[in-house]
């Protein structure tokens, strides 16, 4: 019997099982899941020591606490309509992206329900999360759900309106880094630095830079401004950064990512 039953084994699955079962949240032993995919259950119980079945699903999930629904949108009611009487009592905690609370109240007959947006570093335990809980959800279930999104990086409670900007700002965001990534180490290259040495100076740039932000508590325009020396090198390039509209590019791309947020959710 399993306290927290995942239906869908993918890498964010194992991330978030892997996390619980590695700070003690959980054990392996109460953790189960489920995929239609053997080659993704079995990568899943590699990764995470948590057995995962591919058929029997309704058998697998009925000592359940919770659930936490990890499938692709486009697949979600076909992985619920034939176990929907499954869920009756229990937490239901979504990582579906696009799909409110109430289309999953819709699709589970569940009142207990609480959405999350979780982030691709969630994968390295640096996870930028958020949630969002139904009425019916109770504070149990809600410090569950820090616990087991705690446990791959930090969390945060937004009511579900919110949960569109969170997915331009953290869900879309990795990427906007990652090719941040990528052209400060183009421009290192471009300078004679090996593609290798400038990819690891760049990242480690970003990532203790984002430590900086996180741990100093200063707002990022005043640690700027401490990096920025009178006609020095680093006011040149924030010259040609302000002259390319970098700021204002960087804010539009998260509030089309909301905006296509909340049209994939309206269409659902």
């Amino acid at each position: 019997m399993s306290k927290l039953f995942f239906i869908g084994a993918g890498k964010m699955a194992s991330a978030l099982a892997g996390g619980v079962v590695r700070a003690g949240v959980l054990p392996a032993a109460e953790i189960g899941a489920f995929d239609v995919d053997p080659r993704a259950a079995h990568a899943f119980t590699g990764a995470t020591g948590v057995a995962c079945v591919t058929c029997d699903e309704a058998a697998a999930l009925a000592g359940a606490e919770a659930v936490l629904l990890a499938v692709k949108p486009q697949m979600l009611t076909a992985a619920v309509e034939g176990i929907r009487s499954c869920f009756a009592g229990k937490l239901v905690i979504s990582i579906v992206a696009g799909v409110s609370i109430s289309r999953l109240e819709a699709l589970t007959g569940a009142s207990r329900i609480i959405r999350v947006m979780p982030n691709t570093p969630a994968l390295v335990g640096e996870g930028a999360a958020a949630y969002a809980a139904a009425p019916g959800a109770t504070s149990a279930d809600e410090e569950l759900v820090g616990k087991i999104l705690g446990a791959v990086g930090m969390v945060t409670k937004f009511s579900e309106g919110l949960l569109d900007a969170v997915t331009g700002l953290s869900g879309s965001g990795p990427a906007y880094v990652f090719e941040f990534i990528r052209a400060l180490a183009d421009g290192g290259v471009a300078e004679g630095l090996s593609r290798d040495a400038a990819l690891r100076l760049a990242a480690q740039t970003v990532l203790g830079s984002a430590r900086m932000v996180l741990e100093s508590g200063e707002h990022p325009s005043v640690l700027k401004d401490r990096v920025t020396s009178p006609a020095g090198t680093t006011i040149r390039g924030l010259e040609v950064l302000a002259d390319r509209a970098f700021a204002a590019a960087v804010t539009q791309a998260v509030r089309a990512g909301a905006i296509r947020s909340r049209e994939l959710g309206g269409a659902k």
